[in-house]
């Protein structure tokens, strides 16, 4: 019994040594569809387009009818344009009440929100208010009308926040770049629209004496005259202030709008 034991584990071992075992048999992946390991990186969004914006309108080769250009009598108007600013609109307010004449303030909707004390200001020292569009938007007047009305009608309810009541009977186009569009939505909500006859430029800054000589130059029996208040240094306007002033009392008086 165990010589036949013996001989078998012999026997085996003879095999193995011979190649002649079985090996091991390896499993081989099952044919079909495998499962698939969800990704953890997000999906991509869907690119949603956005709508063309309608192209802007030409500005019309001439300045449309309808416009504010002169007083109707002698004297002249003092407008101020692109404030308040708390650096020069007080300063302006001081030299008009020194010289005992009134201007009309063309003021910014957004500097409106920002220095609403200002706006109380030129209300109260008897001056006027012309509405000036939002954010002096240049290319406001050839953008769609809804546009254009929204921005007109947020620069008015500003303006009626900061000083309840004020009246807005003017409105100023930034650039003085009209189109009949702007003209149509400024006088629907009531607003008579106000360019101007004398433009010395002093947004461009010039000197002081710059400034007055072409005003001087160019004023005419109810000339409507073009300043800033706003929108940069308006040191030199304000310098040039006093003598054209003077210049033009004498020369014509001053006036409101009416």
């Amino acid at each position: 019994m165990q010589a036949r034991a013996f001989l078998a584990s012999v026997l085996a071992v003879a095999l193995v040594l011979s190649g002649c075992a079985q090996p091991e048999r390896t499993i081989a992946p099952a044919s079909g569809p495998q499962p698939v390991t969800p990704s953890t990186s997000p999906s991509p969004q869907p690119t949603v387009s956005k709508p063309p914006k309608p192209p802007l309108r030409p500005l019309p080769a001439k300045l449309p009818a309808g416009l504010r250009r002169n007083t109707g009598e002698r004297p002249v108007v003092l407008t101020f344009d692109d404030g308040p600013n708390p650096a020069w609109t007080p300063k302006v307010l001081d030299q008009l009440r020194a010289a005992k004449v009134t201007a009309t303030f063309c003021v910014v909707g957004r500097e409106v929100q920002r220095h609403p004390d200002l706006v109380r200001r030129i209300v109260r020292e008897g001056h006027q208010l012309c509405n000036h569009s939002w954010r002096h938007d240049l290319d406001l007047a050839r953008r769609p009308v809804e546009e254009i009305q929204a921005d007109l009608a947020r620069t008015n309810k500003a303006i009626q926040k900061a000083a309840p009541g004020a009246k807005v009977p003017f409105y100023r186009q930034p650039g003085g770049r009209w189109t009949s569009e702007v003209l149509d939505v400024a006088k629907g909500l009531g607003m008579h629209p106000l360019h101007w006859s004398v433009d010395p430029q002093d947004w461009d800054k010039p000197n002081a004496a710059t400034i007055g000589k072409r005003i001087h130059a160019a004023a005419r029996p109810g000339a409507i005259v073009l300043l800033h208040d706003g929108g940069g240094n308006r040191a030199a306007t304000l310098a040039a202030c006093p003598h054209l002033i003077a210049d033009l009392k004498k020369r014509f008086g001053i006036t409101k709008l009416r």
